[in-house]
């Protein structure tokens, strides 16, 4: 059969519809089957190391910090054991752009690769939630008939016990995300208190805990196909070079059931055997076989299904796999395009640049500005002053003894208060005014640029500043 007949055969009215919505716009149950094979035993590995990764980094520690925490409340935001303050949002801003960029140039190359072995909600419908459901109320039929009858005995012990764990597992992961956004040794204070010194926080982790509940029990696939962008944006960033899980037409239409020593060329029938089972195991309820579809996460289960038949029927594998509209067509082998080559670059530039700023970072920010409405202050022995504020912020996790002096040029600093040294507290800011006194001989204009340093008492140089120090003009003799 030729490539336009195939195309021509292939019915494209299902794109008219979402495959877990009925005609009446009721709700239609997903029963996924069981999945198994290489690539999900390879999937079920990468989640337990990546869920290992999510529910111990609260508690993994980089120098006495943790890996992560997002203290929005606090303005406090470690990454990898390196305190950012709000001053720094710029590296952050670039550090989650360099990540859009990842993700776009990811999806135009290798399709939604992050959906199927990436994702938190892939991975813990699939890989947690899923198969629990797989040993309480067993494969997709059994499911289906247990839903389907009247509520005995068995029913509701399974029901009870499957929602209980559900119940739990959501509880924990609330916990879990908490500790990233207070801190683990904090969520454990919490724990180990009096509830009711804490109801409002406990309240709090009982409405996420129904979030994620509500979100793994009931709504399911349908945060990839309803609330997620992710994949409807996908038509947008994938072209006919994007590899994708992919139902390869060319060579499985026409379809047609599979009888032993039959000629299927003669027979005119492709090598797919309409067995189904690539439907049967999918997570969003849809037909590979129509081609991309944007409920299509790329789970690979239909893939492991149709190599298990091809291979029982004696067909070749590979039938449904990871490939590109170009690949399946023309059996071309990938080829990086001109728009994901373009994407390569500015994401290694933004990545360039993120790693030199935080090379180039330095432990301490500050701020000098003059005191507004404070003109310049003349002194005995021909020495003029000029009264600032400063604001210096600390990011690293031990006290800095430090002075403030003139980078070039004479000038004496004379600090405002009763504490006549300056000292920035760990993890926070040292704030204050101080007088500068310059000797009228060393300026020559009204307005001088001034470049300030910020010591250490060791006499290292942690941060410079740039102002202007007022003075009168020098008459002329």
């Amino acid at each position: 059969m030729q490539n336009k007949e195939k195309e021509e055969y292939m019915d494209q009215s299902f794109r008219d519809s979402i495959g877990t919505v009925d005609e009446e716009g009721k709700r239609k149950w997903v029963y996924p089957k069981k999945p198994k094979g290489k690539l999900y035993n390879a999937r079920t590995w990468v989640s337990i190391f990546l869920l290992a990764i999510l529910f111990s980094g609260p508690f993994i520690r980089i120098d006495g910090q943790p890996l992560l925490l997002i203290n929005i409340i606090e303005r406090k935001f470690v990454i990898f054991g390196q305190i950012f303050w709000p001053q720094d949002f710029y590296i952050f801003v670039l550090i989650m752009l360099a990540g859009v960029l990842f993700i776009v140039l990811f999806t135009v190359v290798f399709g939604r690769l992050f959906c199927g072995w990436v994702c938190p909600q892939t991975i813990f419908m699939e890989m947690v939630f899923r198969k629990i459901e797989y040993w309480i109320e067993g494969d997709f039929k059994h499911q289906k008939r247990l839903n389907d009858g009247p509520w005995n005995g068995e029913k509701i012990r399974k029901k009870v016990l499957k929602h209980g764990i559900f119940f739990l597992i959501s509880f924990i992961i609330s916990n879990t995300f908490l500790a990233y956004i207070i801190g683990s040794e904090a969520l454990i204070d919490i724990i180990t208190d009096n509830p009711m010194n804490h109801i409002g926080g406990l309240v709090s982790i009982l409405i996420f805990t129904g979030v994620f509940y509500w979100v793994f029990s009931w709504f399911r696939e349908q945060v990839c196909i309803v609330a997620c962008p992710y994949g409807r944006l996908q038509s947008v960033m994938l072209d006919r070079n994007s590899i994708v899980v992919a139902y390869d037409y060319i060579r499985g239409e026409i379809r047609g059931k599979f009888k032993k020593n039959e000629d299927r060329t003669q027979a005119n029938k492709g090598d797919c055997i309409d067995c189904n089972q690539c439907v049967d195991v999918c997570p969003t309820g849809i037909d590979i076989r129509n081609g991309t579809q944007l409920e299509c996460v790329n789970c690979t289960a239909c893939i492991d299904a149709c190599d298990h038949m091809m291979e029982s029927v004696g067909l070749p594998k590979g039938l449904i796999r990871y490939d590109s509209e170009e690949g399946i067509v023309n059996k071309s082998a990938k080829k990086f395009t001109p728009r994901s080559i373009g994407y390569s670059i500015v994401l290694l530039l933004i990545m360039g640049l993120v790693s030199f700023l935080l090379i180039s970072r330095t432990d301490v920010d500050a701020s000098i500005l003059k005191t507004p409405g404070q003109q310049y202050q003349k002194r005995e022995n021909n020495q003029v002053s000029n009264l600032y504020n400063y604001k210096i912020i600390n990011k690293t996790f031990e006290e800095i003894p430090a002075e403030i002096r003139m980078m070039e040029g004479e000038g004496e600093i004379q600090y405002i208060g009763n504490n006549q040294e300056l000292i920035i507290p760990s993890e926070s800011m040292a704030e204050g005014t101080f007088f500068l006194i310059r000797n009228m001989d060393d300026i020559e204009d009204r307005n001088t640029k001034v470049r300030l340093g910020i010591y250490s008492k060791e006499g290292e140089l942690l941060d410079e500043v740039k102002t202007s120090f007022a003075a009168p003009v020098k008459r002329k003799k």
